[in-house]
This record gives C-alpha cells, sequence and structure tokens, in this order.
C-alpha cells in the first residue's frame, strides 16, 4: 500500500512569517556604527579632494593597506603582545590591590581617617608626571612601564570602590541588620553585591587609562609595543604605518572595553533580575 505525503510546502506570501530578527540586528548595528562610517567616509575623500593635505592624512585606504602590510610582515603581532601584557600586569596588579584595600577604606572609618590624607596626596599627581621618577627608580626596562600603569590604574579602582561602599543604600543596611544579618554576613551579602556596579565603573575606566598611560610610556626607552611603533614611524615618516598604530589602539580600547561590560553585566545579573 502507497503511503502518501501529505506536507505540503508552503510558499512565501502573504501569511507566511519571515524571520525579522537578523533584519533588525543589522538594523541596530548599522545605527549604532552610522557615525563612524560617516568619519571613515570622511578621512577617506577629504585627502583625496585636496581639503586637508595628504601626506600629513592619508586617505583611510592607504591606511589600512599599510596595516595590513604590519600584519603580514608580524610587526603587529609583535608589537600588540608586547602592550597587552604590559597592560594586563598593571592592570591585573591593580584590581588585586585597590578592590580590598578599597573594601577596608569604606567599611572602616578608623582605617579611612588613618589613609585618607596619603590618598589625598597621591591623588591629584598625575601617573605621566612620575614616569622619570619610576625610570630613575626602577630603571628603563619593563618594571617601570608595569609599575606606571599599575600606579595609574589603581586610583580610579580605589576612589569607585571607596564610593560604591559608602553609598549603599542606608534601608539595605537597616532591613539586613534587623534580620539578624552579623558584620561579615552583612558585608557579604548587603554591602559588597550593591557596590559592583560602582566598582566596574572603576575597572572600566582604569582599563582605558592601562592603554593611554602606557602608550606614552612606551614612547620612552621601548623596543617593542604599540607606543613605540607609532614614535618609530613618525620619525622615519612613514605616516601610513604610524596611523595603522593608532588604529590598532583604538581597536585594542574597544575591546578591552566590550570584555569589562561583559563581566560587568555577568557580575551585575542580580540587580537586572531585581529589576524585572
Amino acid at each position: 500500500m502507497a503511503v502518501i505525503n501529505k506536507s505540503v510546502a508552503v510558499p512565501y506570501g502573504a501569511n507566511a512569517k519571515v524571520p525579522s530578527l537578523p533584519l533588525g540586528l543589522l538594523g541596530k548595528v548599522f545605527k549604532r556604527s552610522i557615525a563612524i562610517i560617516l568619519l571613515l567616509a570622511i578621512w577617506e575623500t577629504a585627502p583625496r579632494i585636496g581639503v586637508v593635505d595628504s601626506t600629513f592624512l592619508p586617505p583611510f585606504s592607504e591606511v589600512i593597506r599599510a596595516w595590513w602590510g604590519l600584519l603580514e610582515g608580524g610587526d603587529i603581532a609583535v608589537h600588540f603582545q608586547a602592550s597587552i601584557v604590559r597592560s594586563l600586569t598593571g592592570f591585573s596588579l591593580a584590581i588585586l590591590l585597590a578592590i580590598p584595600l578599597g573594601l577596608l577604606i569604606g567599611w572602616y572609618p578608623k582605617v579611612a581617617e588613618l589613609l585618607n590624607p596619603l590618598l589625598e596626596l597621591f591623588r591629584n599627581t598625575a601617573a605621566l608626571a612620575l614616569l622619570p621618577v619610576f625610570v630613575l627608580i626602577l630603571g628603563i626596562g619593563e618594571t617601570s612601564k608595569v609599575a606606571l600603569v599599575f600606579y595609574s590604574c589603581s586610583w580610579p579602582i580605589l576612589l569607585n570602590t571607596i564610593n560604591g561602599v559608602k553609598n549603599v543604600d542606608p534601608l539595605l543596611i537597616k532591613s539586613a541588620k534587623s534580620m539578624g544579618l552579623g558584620p561579615l554576613r552583612l558585608f557579604q551579602k548587603v554591602i559588597l553585591p550593591a557596590s559592583v556596579p560602582t566598582i566596574f565603573t572603576g575597572i572600566r575606566l582604569a582599563g582605558a587609562y592601562s592603554i593611554l598611560v602606557l602608550v606614552a610610556a612606551e614612547m620612552v626607552g621601548a623596543k617593542a609595543g604599540l607606543g613605540y611603533l607609532i614614535n618609530y614611524t613618525q620619525f622615519n615618516f612613514q605616516i601610513p604605518e604610524m596611523y595603522a598604530g593608532i588604529i590598532t589602539i583604538s581597536l585594542l580600547g574597544l575591546l578591552f572595553n566590550q570584555l569589562l561590560v561583559t563581566l560587568e553585566r555577568r557580575f551585575s545579573s542580580w540587580k537586572t533580575q531585581s529589576n524585572d
């Protein structure tokens, strides 16, 4: 007995549902990227029509060709690796020290009273102003560069951690105490979770500082790194390669910030769930 297949293909028509998610996603990406697209279009066009001197600002397509040449030659990889290792080392050390210290200062008034004068003295000293001091004390090698990144990253993390602990809603603390939570459990269950968004604000600021300060440090006495690449190409008048190094730094900062945003959402998921 023959079996008749009753399934009929339904053609796209008025009643057919076409998935709209990809189109919506593309539209969202385009809206977020339109300003960048316009900037790149102006960058490409302005040197070609003589609005700016193409010797000092070559068209974007020439910069991309130079970037691709550096990538194929392995130069981008070498300098990128040198910069990211220094940046992540100083940044990680700052997190390990500044967050616990900020929690102590914010939670214990006696610790704050003891350390606040010292913090006020150093917080207003620019990191780059101390670069000669770091070089004199720690030498011109890797240690001074990592130490400079560590110093510049510590302050936004430390200050935001202190503010995060001090600005926890007093009603939350009173409610937790009325439920019988001791100091340790109160800190663990209320103070620390409520401080996470503010702490991550400091971490994201520190992530930007770790790259900006490092680039300046690599222009002094470095033999590798994106800052060294920019300085070297500028000195040798390799202008497209110089802009290629600047673009690489921008992409590094963008990726670094996106990673921190993802981590912040993960650690602050309790806040999103509570608002639903």
